[in-house]
Order: structure tokens, then sequence, then C-alpha cells
């Protein structure tokens, strides 16, 4: 299993803003001991299966199905709507995906990374949740389900970055 470890934000993150203006924000790495087109990350994190069952679910439950050829023409720039989420940035080597009810991002970015003197691709991911304002109290936050979810948010980020990095280390380049 490849080493998933946290790591801070990079400063020019598309997610940053999130970081920047309150979210809760949070960001995974691992490297990848080969050169990695970001289409090819992007395409492989979302056709993994454990993220295939998550696309499962957002078909059954809120009716948001989508196929591993839409994932490879999000890759590719080809859409900017992908099960329940939508294109919210671009920018080079990264993509920042918001759902479709506006409170979660996604961010998946590559970079190039030296590894025992190798060239390696740094892979990152990372989520935000937006604080929403509480119509009893007209306070903004994130929430008791999310705080009662967190722990189970970190293990789910980590599972998704490791098969698809799993899946890029397999794969020829």
């Amino acid at each position: 299993m490849p080493s998933i470890r946290p790591h801070p934000l990079p400063e020019h993150a598309l997610l940053r803003k999130y970081a920047n203006g309150g979210a809760y924000t949070d960001c995974y790495i691992t490297d990848i001991p080969k050169a990695i087109s970001h289409a090819a990350y992007v395409e492989a994190f979302y056709t993994t299966a454990v993220f295939k069952l998550e696309r499962l679910l957002l078909a059954w439950f809120v009716s948001r199905p989508s196929s591993d050829e839409q994932a490879r023409r999000l890759s590719a720039g080809e859409l900017n709507s992908f099960a329940a989420w939508d294109v919210e940035a671009r920018g080079v080597n990264q993509l920042l995906m918001c759902d479709f009810q506006g409170r979660t991002r996604s961010w998946l970015m590559v970079a190039p990374a030296q590894s025992a003197g190798l060239t390696s691709t740094r892979l990152y991911f990372g989520s935000a949740v937006v604080p929403s304002e509480n119509k009893s109290t007209r306070h903004a936050g994130l929430g008791i389900t999310f705080r009662a979810l967190l722990g189970f948010h970190k293990v789910y980020s980590r599972v998704l970055l490791s098969a698809a990095s799993s899946r890029l280390a397999r794969r020829d380049t």
C-alpha cells in the first residue's frame, strides 16, 4: 500500500480559498516513482473500484449516474460535470470540483517530486466542507453530522488516494 500522509495545502492550491475562508479543509499526498499526467490521475481516481461504489450510491440515492467514459472526458477537460460534482475551477495540473449542493469540494493535483534522486510524481487529494447557516441560531457551522463523520472521511480520503495511486503505479507509462 502506498504511503498516504496528511500535508499542508500548497499556497497555489485551488482549495486554498476555502482554507482561508473558514471551511474545513484537508490535504493528503503520496508519491509515485514515475511521471504521471494530471489527466491520468483524474481518470484513475474516478474509475477505481472504491470510487465506482460511491458512483453507484450516487446514481441510486441522488439520481446522478456516471460512467468511466465520463471520467475520461472530465480528465481530458471535455466535461464540466461528473456524477454529483461540477467543475468549479481548473488550473495547471489541478481540478477543483463542487458537489451539487454546494457544501463540499474535492481537489486533485499533481506535481513533480524527487524521491531518492529519481523523478516521481506527487499526487494530492484534498477536500473542503463549507460551513452553512443554522436556521434557528443564525450561526454558520459545519454541523453535527459532519463532526460525526469526520473520522470516516479521513480514512475514506486515504483509501481513495491509495486506490488511485496503486492503479497508476501498475499502469505502463
